[in-house]
Formats: C-alpha cells, structure tokens, sequence
C-alpha cells in the first residue's frame, strides 16, 4: 500500500508510534522516525525493521517541540531519503494534575511537545509538500479531545487543538492536493498502561462497547488507510479509534 513513500513518524521508539512505524514498514514504506533519549533502542529498532521488511529505516533524535529542530529534522530527512510523502504527528506526553495544582511548567511541557510539535513539523515538511503536490499529514490526538477529562486539561486542550489545526490544515492545503487527517484514540493498551492497575483498567474497559482495549495496531491500520491512495477523498477528517466510546 505504501511502497517506496518515504514516512516521517515523530515518537515512534514505543507504544503507538512504534506499531505504526511497523505496520508502515511491512506495507513497504521507508522510515524515518524520531525519538527522545534512548539511542541504543533505536537502533535496534532501526535494524529489526530494516532487517524483516528490506525497507530503509532511521532513526533521528530530535526534539518536536523545538522549532529549529523540526526544520533541521526535515532537511537532514531529505537529504537521506529524497523526500518526505507522509507525516505522522504522534509525539506525544501527558503531566496529568487537577487545574488547583497544575504548574504553568506541566501546562507548557504538554501543549509544546503535544500541539507545537505539530505546528513545527507541518511547517517544516510544507515546503516538500507542496513542491510535490502530495502529502498526507496525520494527526495524532484523542478522544479526551473531544470529550475532556478532569485532571488532564493541559492534555485534553493540546489534543482539542490539534483537531483544530487538522481541520485548518485540509482547508489551507487541499488544492494541492496535500491531505490532514486526525486519529483520536481511546484505550489502547501499551507499554504505558501496562503499568496501571488493574481495577482502573477494568473501570475503562466496562466504558467501552466492545468491551476491550484497543491495539497499537487497531490506531496503526487506520492510519494506513489514511497515508494511502485508499483514502484520496478523505481529508479534514477525525477518525475515533476507540471501541465505540465515542458515539
């Protein structure tokens, strides 16, 4: 489905990211990904999907917050791989406090590694973009974004706004042919909530229909048919990946 694009997955070292990296490397996309601070596991990471699907991969540490960084990011992208067809806004964090208690710290931290990182890697991948007339740009926001969630205000706002922005982006870009899409993920079971108790766990899953946490390859094959020619006619869009608890 993606033979030969070339895929820029910001945060894909673990979790989401990571089970889209590798869903995009089996359908035979090249890979450039981003990650925070472990480099010995990007590397392996680098070598285990280079190694399965006979695809280019590399990994970049880079901070998607920062703007300079996202544009030197890009550059050094093109320059190993040629291009940039699609990007994956997925970087991501939460600092989770009641408002009362929340510092203006872990409200900035989140809506810049969240929200900015967008604006910073859209900006950064336009110019290919539109030198190409093609591109796809998926957002990666939540169904707290829609919904709110009492003690994640500064994570729900950074998602809310990143609907916005997807939203504006399809509106400013599709006359060249350049969609944005966004996935709002809900349960989904990764390394990160692994760690929680079961209880809480259980307390989500009887909130959702299908009575089940989601995948990283539940978010990973939707966001394979929005990168792909499948969806050319879908764009602006905020697809809910979240067993039906959104309806």
């Amino acid at each position: 489905m993606l033979k030969g694009k070339v895929a820029l997955i910001t945060g894909a070292s673990r979790g989401i990211g990571k089970g889209i990296a590798e869903a995009f490397a089996k359908n035979g996309a090249n890979i450039a990904f981003t990650f925070a601070s472990s480099v010995e596991k990007a590397r392996q990471f680098e070598a285990e999907l280079s190694a399965q699907y006979g695809v280019k991969v590399k990994g970049y540490q880079s901070d998607a917050s920062n703007f300079a960084a996202a544009h030197e990011l890009a550059d050094a992208i093109i320059a190993d791989f040629g291009t940039i067809d699609i990007l994956i806004n997925n970087a991501g964090i939460t600092r989770d406090n009641l408002l009362m208690r929340m510092t203006e710290e872990q409200w900035d931290e989140v809506i810049n590694t969240n929200l900015k990182s967008a604006f910073n890697l859209t900006k950064a991948c336009l110019k290919t973009f539109l030198k190409n007339r093609s591109g796809s740009i998926i957002n990666m926001t939540s169904v707290v974004g829609v919904t709110g969630n009492a003690g994640q205000s500064n994570y729900s706002a950074s998602k809310a706004g990143m609907i916005g922005f997807t939203k504006s982006m399809a509106k400013e870009l599709g006359s060249r042919n350049v969609r944005c899409n966004a996935i709002a993920p809900g349960f989904i079971e990764t390394e990160m909530t692994g760690a929680l108790n079961e209880d809480i766990k259980k307390q989500w899953v009887d909130t959702i229909p299908l009575k089940r946490g989601g995948s990283t390859e539940d978010v990973a094959n939707v966001c394979l048919f929005l990168a792909s020619d499948m969806s050319a006619y879908v764009t602006g869009q905020t697809i809910s990946v979240c067993g039906g608890m959104l309806m």
